[in-house]
């Protein structure tokens, strides 16, 4: 009985030591730059410049359908299968556009990266591109995302901008920051397009 404890607080313990070291290695992951341009109660508005993205487009429409199927193809991208055989730092958040048409799943790459200097995906279904430059109003929320937690969040955020008399353009799009083996600490947000030039 004594032994079985023991062991169970052995096991106990290097799950939790082993979830502490993936929170860390989590929060030293390099960034999206933006910049936060208004702030609200419920929601902020942020600024992203020109980044540059590895996307790939799948008939998935469901974050779990799109999510293990794009993650994987980029993850082996970044991971070697490219041109130059290198690995590529995982930066966050990995951006998903779900829709009925075609969804996307893109992963930012790091700043020192453009479309002129990065390895040649193995992949020919990713395609390396340059995202424009947009405001996006940003809703965030805790723990593991899934398609109810998503549209319950477009619905905050349409409601939210709808009181501020601000206009949305485009879908509304998801932004994971962790990998789906981090169980604690987990954030995820909802962005779209607003058109805060008139402001």
């Amino acid at each position: 009985m004594k032994m079985a404890l023991l062991i169970t607080f052995i096991i106990l313990g290097l799950f939790i030591i082993s979830q502490i070291y993936i929170s860390m290695a989590t929060s030293k992951s390099a960034l999206q730059p933006y910049k936060v341009i208004h702030t609200e109660k419920e929601f902020e508005i942020r600024f992203y410049p020109v980044s540059t993205l590895a996307t790939v487009t799948s008939s998935a429409k469901t974050y779990k359908e799109l999510g293990s199927w794009g993650f994987r193809k980029l993850a082996e991208y970044i991971f070697g299968g490219n041109s130059s055989k290198i690995n590529i730092s995982m930066t966050a958040p990995v951006h998903m556009n779900i829709n009925d048409t075609a969804s996307t799943m893109s992963f930012v790459m790091p700043v020192e990266y453009n479309e002129s200097n990065l390895p040649k995906p193995n992949d020919s279904t990713i395609k390396i591109e340059t995202s424009k430059p947009e405001y996006v109003a940003v809703i965030e929320f805790g723990g593991f995302a899934s398609n109810e937690l998503i549209h319950k969040h477009i619905e905050i955020l349409s409601t939210n901008l709808k009181k501020k008399i601000i206009i949305s353009l485009g879908n509304y799009r998801f932004l994971g920051y962790n990998p789906p083996y981090q169980l604690f600490g987990r954030l995820n947000e909802v962005i779209v397009t607003v058109d805060w030039n008139t402001k």
